[in-house]
């Protein structure tokens, strides 16, 4: 297993990107907001074709998608796989946005949901995180769950 402190070392010598400002927007109320998840635990179902190492591309899933569909497909063997196959609620949790719907804390759920492999260089996110928000738009999403893995 990976110690903290070796993790944070390697993090803080990383270069990041600077991708310049951004506009701010003003999201709706959470009680007319469509929400996504959008996920780093490398999930994707039975028929989609697994990620590789360093992958930047994603994997598109349901919002109907019944959990026994859903499988982690992580590359890392340090990755904790305990807590997903417990509750696929912990990297993905779909049910509990459903569950904010039902009693109208949030407006809707989306009809499609994205997932990346993590630790991915974000230098080669930008063709594929262009393509999500265009997603993202298509579907009328106001609001997404960033679910880093």
């Amino acid at each position: 297993m990976v110690r903290t402190e070796d993790i944070h070392e390697g993090l803080a010598s990383m270069e990041m990107p600077d991708w310049g400002p951004t506009t701010p927007v003003t999201a709706p109320p959470l009680s007319e907001a469509r929400i996504a998840l959008i996920s780093t635990a490398g999930l994707k179902r039975t028929d989609d074709r697994p990620f590789l190492p360093g992958a930047n591309d994603f994997r598109v899933l349901p919002g109907d998608l019944d959990f026994a569909d859903l499988q982690l497909n992580h590359v890392s063997v340090n990755f904790d796989r305990s807590g997903f196959q417990q509750d696929a609620n912990v990297v993905f949790p779909l049910e509990r946005l459903r569950e904010l719907e039902s009693s109208g804390e949030i407006g809707s759920v989306a009809a499609w949901h994205y997932s990346f492999m993590g630790a991915t260089d974000p230098e080669k996110m930008d063709e594929t995180g262009a393509e999500v928000a265009r997603l993202l738009q298509g579907d009328g999403v106001t609001g997404a769950l960033l679910i880093p893995v």
